[in-house]
């Protein structure tokens, strides 16, 4: 494991770099690897966030001039996975990555391994966005609104709004920098919490109808099908916040949503509440995560999926 004065060392000595934030990304995500981009861009480096998928209605605004699809758009002598520890990750990228002449690796889940040639994880901070802050500030890149934007947007929606038990007192202090820093908080949260699709709604209402309830309440298992996103004309990325509503219903400790691939695989998120461990049923089918927030897939069709999560969920409701 590296130091984060380590790090800021390559980071000043490169000059192309490009920053891998995990598919399917989330706010803590992109918004770490845009905040990463402009600091970079500040220190007269050439930087991009390279990207395979769509990004996400709510985390749209962060994406400014920072990210790409191109692949070609410089020739890297850094590399950097951002948000994520595995090359299954950012899979339609990995060449990019393997083939660097330098890679890092930036991370919070306490499950990553460390694939870089330079790897800062800190399995305790709620979020990356918290490590890209430390690692500005022994850069020496502060007050800047558009970074401050963008960590705070990171650290809001990995934390749950400050609410998951991961948040810690540096997420306070860390937040409170920030305002100092001029951040628009209105802009910020109307962005990520108050702009929804039509359609993601009607796509969060036909998941919550297949809800089951399992081990006398404390289990909660939902699904959704292509045929569901057909319907809805609903993406996948707006089912995201499906399984943490299923883990806020009373009584429920254990929550799974389970995510039907084209391909009729599954893909499935898991969530805890107070005691249960998720990442332990995750990390016996390859996946990872955090102990309250997991996740893994299947190469099994949806009913198949569905009663291995149901055993599971049962089998740690037991053990507990």
């Amino acid at each position: 494991m590296n130091s984060i004065k380590e790090i800021c060392e390559v980071l000043r000595e490169k000059e192309r770099i490009l920053i891998l934030p995990h598919v399917n990304m989330d706010g803590d995500a992109l918004g770490s690897a845009v905040a990463l981009t402009r600091a970079l861009r500040i220190m007269n480096k050439e930087a991009y966030v390279l990207l395979e998928d769509e990004i996400p209605l709510n985390i749209s605004f962060l994406k400014g001039d920072y990210t790409t699809y191109d692949e070609n758009i410089l020739d890297p002598d850094l590399v950097i996975c951002i948000d994520c520890g595995a090359v299954d990750r950012f899979s339609m990228r990995k060449d990019v990555f393997l083939n660097a002449p330098l890679t890092m690796c930036i991370d919070h889940h306490p499950t990553s391994k460390g694939i870089a040639d330079l790897n800062y994880i800190d399995g305790d901070s709620p979020a990356t966005g918290q490590i890209v802050f430390l690692i500005l500030k022994e850069l020496g890149i502060i007050y800047d609104k558009e970074i401050g934007e963008a960590i705070f947007c990171a650290i809001t929606t990995d934390t749950g709004n400050f609410q998951y038990s991961s948040t810690n007192k540096q997420s306070f202090e860390i937040a409170a920098q920030l305002m100092d820093w001029g951040i628009d908080l209105n802009k910020v949260s109307v962005e990520v919490y108050q702009n929804e699709r039509l359609e993601r709604i009607m796509i969060e209402n036909k998941v919550l109808s297949t809800t089951v309830t399992v081990g006398k309440g404390k289990g909660a298992i939902a699904y959704v099908t292509q045929d569901m996103l057909k319907e809805t004309g609903a993406d996948m990325s707006e089912t995201e916040d499906c399984v943490s509503i299923l883990r806020n219903i009373r009584g429920v400790e254990f929550a799974a949503f389970i995510k039907e691939n084209e391909d009729r695989t599954c893909k499935v998120s898991m969530r805890a509440k107070t005691y249960g461990n998720v990442a332990k049923i995750a990390s016996k089918y390859n996946g990872g995560g955090h102990t309250k927030a997991s996740g893994f897939s299947l190469d099994l069709d949806l009913s198949k999926a569905f009663e291995i999560v149901k055993e599971e969920i049962l089998s740690a409701i037991e053990d507990d």
